[in-house]
């Protein structure tokens, strides 16, 4: 036999025992324990391969998501604040609305609507300053009005704006009429901004809750304007008027747009009075 008669026997010998193991069975296992092993493997090599390619690419997706949070912080500043401007311009409407009601439902007096624009920064006076002034024929002593009441009168103009002294001021004082006890009085501010009635009549039946209005004596405001509510009383024997102490019907702390009376022109009869 030479060569290559033996090769080829060999060869035919090994491919029959290669079936013959497979017809036995005996592969299966083998295969099925090789796969497994190469699972196993493929799995750490995947999982190797995962981590390796974070820890490359970690440093560049962190910057994005630092680049992409200050955008989205950006965003949401801008929102905030588009929602504040939406919720100040509401708040102008409703305050603009309330005011025209008022104006309609008092035809009898000409109003010109002026903004907030200032305080004065004493704690001892009671002041705001409005962006209307001699150039919009605001005149010293104008009365100042909001829906809700009496803010005060106008104490000094210039051409662009005008400074109002609110009846909380301590220098204020109002004669005033309470409306169920059907008697005069006078009210005067104070330096913490409260605000108090006195020379009320002894004989005088007043309650908490009465309603106080612009009586019109004085010349200095026109009458039947509202200005707040009795909150106590306080009387004494031996005094010669009762006291009270008020609620005012304006919120001070809130004031953004008010009403100036135009064609009312006060009157001092100061000269008159003996």
């Amino acid at each position: 036999m030479n060569s290559r008669s033996l090769q080829t026997t060999i060869v035919f010998l090994v491919i029959g025992g290669i079936l013959a193991l497979a017809l036995g069975g005996f592969f299966g296992s083998a295969s099925r324990q090789f796969s497994s092993v190469l699972v196993e493997f493929q799995t750490w090599a995947s999982s190797r391969y995962r981590g390796i390619q974070d820890f490359v690419t970690a440093p560049r997706d962190i910057v994005s998501l630092r680049t992409r949070n200050v955008e989205l912080e950006s965003q949401v500043s801008q929102l905030q604040t588009q929602v504040i401007e939406l919720q100040q311009r509401v708040n102008e409407t409703e305050i603009l609305a309330a005011l025209v009601s008022f104006s309609r439902s008092n035809p009898e007096s000409t109003y010109k609507a002026a903004s907030v624009i200032g305080r004065d920064p004493s704690p001892f006076l009671h002041y705001i300053i409005i962006n209307r002034g001699s150039n919009d024929d605001i005149r010293r002593g104008m009365p100042v009005v909001t829906n809700q009441g009496l803010v005060g009168r106008v104490d000094a103009v210039i051409a662009d704006a005008a400074r109002v002294q609110l009846i909380t001021d301590p220098a204020s004082a109002i004669n005033i009429y309470l409306q169920n006890a059907e008697t005069d009085a006078v009210l005067f501010g104070s330096v913490t901004g409260d605000v108090s009635l006195d020379m009320i009549s002894q004989d005088a039946s007043v309650e908490p809750g009465d309603l106080i209005l612009t009586s019109g004596l004085g010349g200095g405001y026109p009458s039947d304007m509202i200005i707040g509510q009795v909150v106590t009383m306080r009387s004494l024997e031996f005094e010669l008027f009762q006291q009270a102490t008020v609620q005012p019907a304006v919120d001070f702390t809130r004031l953004e747009i008010v009403l100036v009376i135009t064609n009312f022109r006060p009157v001092d009869i100061t000269p008159l009075v003996p």
